[in-house]
This record gives C-alpha cells, structure tokens and sequence, in this order.
C-alpha cells in the first residue's frame, strides 16, 4: 500500500466522500470504495488520530487543543432560535458529546445523551463603546484558553457577546478531537441552516447522517490492522532505516 493511501484511509467520512465525488467528475476511478457502516460496538475504539491527542491530553491536561470560530453577527437576532441550532448541532454530531475513558487499558468514546449547549450570554450594550474592544478581545481569549475535560465536557462551549442591540458576537470553541479546520465550515454552514429554519418555526433542513465519526473510527482500527498494518510499518521502517539518530540543526541555545 502506497502513501497515497494510506492519506485517504485517514480522511474523516466527509473528505472521503467529497474526493470520490471529485474524482467521479473527471472520471477518475483509481480510488477503491470504502465501505463504511454503522458500529456494532459500544464503546467504540479511538480513531488512531484521537487516540493522539487524548495521549496529548493525559500528558498534559490543561493545555488547549481547541478550535475556534467567533461570528460577527448584525441585525435583530432570534436567541431562542439560536439556542435551538446549537442544541440541534450536538444531536445531529455524536462526536460533539462524546466523552473519553479508559476501559480495560484501552482508551474509549462513549456517546452521551446530552442534547443542550449551555449558551453563556455576556451584556455589554448598557456600556460598549470603542474602548471595550480591548475587554472583547480579553473575553474572547479566555474562553479559548479555556481546557476541556475529555471524561465529562461537551466537546462544544459557546459564549454569545452582546455589544449592541442589533449587534452580537458568537464564540464556539471545540476540542481537537472532535473537530478540524474542515469541521468549522460544516458547523457554521449547518447552524445558519438551522437557525434560519427554527427562525421561521420550520422543522430540521438537514437529513439525518448515515454515518457518525464513531463508525469511522472503528472501521479504521478494523481495517488498518493485521497485514495492512504490517504493510505499513514495513514501509516506514525501510523509509527510515538509514534516518540519523540526531538531527543536526542550528540553534540559538545549547542541546540539552
């Protein structure tokens, strides 16, 4: 198995199926299909890149590995449907209340079923002016460096910053191991939808997922295993045999 690969095999569910259908556009088909179906285990295995950040994690617990995005958001806003698209996020995505144990000496994802994100709300219209940039800012910075607890948090916080009436800034913070850069373009496509919906008391936009990123993960520890596995750790290994111990680079201190 070559390296190109193995790159696709690690593709969240929503990459793979975006590239096949690229590909199917210009009428590539040196791709094999993966078939992906829902697990059969509960709880279910980490996902290789999981099981290395929640390491990361136990290493050193209260340093963030967080995502963020902060929504400038103009005009007379709808907080009650706003609250509802948030709640609808982590119903629609297992992995954003998905929390982390170890069982058995084996790290695991267990699916909560918490279906609400506490939406904290700061009031600064009575008071915003110019000179609160700096206190927004402050806001903002402290909520990102905020760390989660993988054993019992939502792997979502949001934190609404009220500057006018009509003027409002959101905050959503995710723990990196239930999301990626790629994550933010689906959540902030799929909360407008949904906010734009519940605004006008329509029903969900969005047809339920076949899939969830638990199946992915136990799919990927299922199939990159035994003789694929072995294929792959021949391959570094011959890649790396003649790799220098130490990697002589210029620095600006002496090594330790």
């Amino acid at each position: 198995m070559n390296n190109l690969n193995q790159r696709i095999a690690n593709l969240s569910p929503e990459k793979l199926a975006l590239l096949e259908q690229r590909l199917m556009k210009k009428g590539t088909s040196g791709v094999k299909k993966q078939k992906i179906t829902r697990r059969h285990l509960e709880p279910s295995p980490l996902s290789f890149s999981q099981q290395r950040l929640w390491f990361l994690n136990q290493l050193e617990p209260n340093s963030p590995f967080d995502i963020s995005i902060a929504m400038q958001l103009s005009g007379v806003l709808n907080l009650e449907a706003l609250q509802q698209a948030l709640n609808a996020i982590v119903v629609r995505h297992e992995a954003l209340r998905t929390t982390f144990a170890y069982v058995n000496e084996n790290p695991v994802q267990i699916i909560g079923d918490t279906n609400t994100v506490e939406l904290r709300v700061i009031d600064l219209s009575e008071r915003y002016n110019t000179d609160c940039e700096a206190e927004v800012q402050q806001i903002l910075k402290k909520e990102t460096e905020f760390p989660f607890n993988l054993s019992a948090d939502l792997m979502l916080r949001a934190t609404l910053v009220r500057l006018k009436e009509e003027e409002h800034i959101l905050l959503l913070v995710m723990h990196h191991v239930a999301s990626d850069g790629w994550s933010l373009g689906i959540l902030f496509r799929e909360i407008a939808g949904f906010y734009e919906a519940f605004s006008i008391g329509s029903p969900s936009p969005f047809a339920e997922l076949p899939i969830q990123y638990a199946d992915f993960a136990q799919w990927q520890r299922q199939w990159l295993s035994g003789e694929v596995l072995q294929t792959q750790l021949n391959y570094w290994k011959q890649q790396l045999a003649n790799a220098p111990t130490l990697l002589e680079l210029p620095t600006d201190r002496p090594r330790p």
